[in-house]
């Protein structure tokens, strides 16, 4: 797992999804990574955060991953000294712009199973891992089987 957020790198744009009870929304997001956990921040009357009160399960995508993980509120961007370096040096228009905003909420996610497409010799495959098994494969995809 080091090996994949050592390659994933600091941030990414990524779009989040979540659901409430009955629908999923999609968004893009600005995402930095540290720890081997995500974050991000928004403001708190949007919808995700009314999805995530309700479903903290969300997915994160970007490229050719998909990120799965429990979504948890960590209080407010201003307040986290961490975040706000690597988010300032990421976005910094977004970070001028929001992080000192009241409305403005930092969340994080903890990744449980990552999913990615890669390619050994010009050959598809799925590479998955589940971050609690702590397992980690990589299987051929052959086209037209079910994944």
């Amino acid at each position: 797992m080091t090996d994949f957020f050592s390659n994933f790198g600091s941030h990414k744009n990524m779009v989040l999804s979540t659901s409430d009870s009955n629908k999923i929304h999609s968004r893009m997001m600005s995402v930095v990574c540290f720890d081997a956990k995500l974050y991000f921040q928004t403001d708190k009357n949007f919808s995700k955060c009314r999805d995530i009160a309700v479903n903290p399960y969300v997915t994160l995508c970007a490229d050719n991953i998909s990120i799965e993980g429990l979504c948890s509120y960590v209080g407010r961007p201003r307040d986290n000294e961490k975040f706000r370096e690597f988010f300032k040096s990421a976005y910094p228009k977004s970070y001028e712009l929001y992080t000192n905003l009241d409305n403005e909420i930092l969340y994080e996610v903890e990744p449980q199973y990552i999913k990615m497409w890669i390619y050994k010799n010009n050959e598809p495959y799925i590479k998955t891992l589940d971050i609690k098994s702590k397992e980690t494969k990589a299987e051929k995809y052959l086209f037209g089987k079910e994944v």
